[in-house]
């Protein structure tokens, strides 16, 4: 079916910066919360299954059609140690998921005639500079606001000899510019300018985290307000993804009701690394190994089941739910951009994957951190799918195997329930 084909053709965003491999060790058990929703038994078992194949300690599903929640389910555990089962409303880190939300506060600036797509990045971020005596490639000059969302702006992380993602140099970046240590997203932005571009911009795809913490920068210009303040007060707030918040890195941290994030194999606690903030000696990976805030834009939002399907329904041109933005800049965050799937039948859009189908277009996204795997789906047919799961795996591609689990699933609902659950949820 088409989910196959486009689960198949799946993009895979986040690297792995870890070479622990642990053994896999199934669950023993996977509670089930969240109301039962006959005809719709084929996701209790599909994902049942999927996480028992990866050892995921626990997650939530839920599925919107036409503009109305029909199922939403939790999974497993959000305390492995204390058997806390998950709610179906848990909160989740949602890692590169993030990105469609940055890409709608873009829109949303364009829309209120603040910004322009083909306008220029530089003099956004002048206030940013580069560490005395550093060389500024010209290219900066040619990067525009379109460039960055498409994944074209000139950076390739994974380039051989030499690739990099800036946000996993939070030492090196803090002191190439003398800042305070570990480097902010406005720290990668200083330092990145004193570093040469990969290829010419708009040469290219070349999938950059880097790249939509720029525009994190741009938001924060351009409406003079903090990036979650804008984000929150322009795009969730008004399509009722009130929850949804920067995460951060430490467990002290969390928020209430954010679940715990494991690492395959070895719990909440493992492995130690050294943590990125300055003095803390050794931490768990998932919690001080990686610098989530300076990813802000880019992916240390944490949400749930719930908000990602109000704010989809809030973006995705459908009349059954109001949308936040007018249907020509919906139609230009879906419009064409670099080519992505081997088939070449998908592309990279303004923050979302899109495949043109049927006369309509499924958009995806996924994400994935140490401790996160989660893709949230606009299928061609009216229907919206998303999974988030604290856990990721370190031999297979866990978001491509979800993408795949949540369009089986649909592909096995004898039938579908009339009810719309979102005013029961928070």
């Amino acid at each position: 079916m088409t989910g196959v084909l486009v689960a198949a053709s799946f993009v895979a965003c986040d690297k792995d910066p870890s070479p622990f491999s642990p053994p896999v060790t199934p669950p023993a058990e996977i509670p089930i919360s969240g109301a039962a929703v006959p005809g719709m038994e084929s996701y209790d078992q599909t994902i049942t299954d999927f996480m028992r194949k990866y050892a995921i300690p626990g997650g939530v599903v839920a599925v919107m059609r036409d503009g109305k929640l029909i199922y939403a389910r939790g999974f497993g555990y959000a305390d492995v140690e204390n058997k806390t089962a998950v709610q179906p409303d848990a909160l989740f880190r949602i890692a590169s998921m993030s990105k469609p939300i940055t890409a709608a506060a873009i829109m949303k600036l364009v829309e209120e005639g603040k910004l322009r797509l083909d306008d220029r990045v530089a003099p956004f971020i002048a206030h940013l500079t580069p560490a005395p005596g550093a060389n500024v490639d010209p290219r900066w000059e040619q990067i525009t606001i379109r460039h960055l969302l498409n994944h074209t702006g000139g950076w390739d992380r994974g380039k051989p000899n030499g690739g990099f993602d800036p946000i996993d140099r939070p030492a090196i970046a803090a002191a190439a510019v003398n800042a305070p240590a570990p480097a902010s997203a406005e720290t990668l932005v200083r330092y990145m300018k004193g570093m040469p571009l990969d290829f010419d911009p708009g040469e290219r795809f070349a999938y950059s985290n880097f790249g939509f913490i720029i525009l994190g920068r741009v938001i924060e210009r351009v409406s003079g307000m903090p990036y979650e303040e804008y984000v929150r007060a322009r795009v969730l707030q008004p399509v009722g993804a009130n929850r949804t918040q920067q995460g951060k890195s430490r467990m002290g941290d969390a928020l209430a009701d954010e679940v715990k994030y494991y690492w395959p194999g070895a719990g909440v606690n493992a492995p130690l690394v050294p943590s990125v903030f300055p003095g803390e000696g050794t931490v768990p990976l998932n919690y001080g190994g990686f610098h989530l805030e300076a990813g802000d834009a880019s992916g240390a939002w944490v949400s749930s089941t719930v908000d990602l399907l109000r704010f989809l329904g809030g973006v995705d041109g459908r009349a059954n739910r109001p949308d936040i933005l007018s249907a020509p800049l919906v139609a230009e965050m879906a419009s064409n951009g670099a080519a992505v799937c081997p088939d070449g039948a998908c592309y990279y859009g303004a923050g979302w994957f899109v495949r043109p189908t049927q006369g309509d277009a499924n958009w995806w996204h996924g994400g994935t951190l140490p401790g996160t795997t989660s893709m949230l789906v606009r299928t061609y047919h009216n229907f919206s799918l998303v999974g988030l799961f604290n856990t990721r795996s370190l031999t297979a591609n866990l978001e491509a195997e979800l993408h795949t689990a949540l369009w089986n699933a649909l592909a096995g609902v004898t039938s579908f329930p009339a009810h719309d659950l979102f005013s029961t949820f928070r």
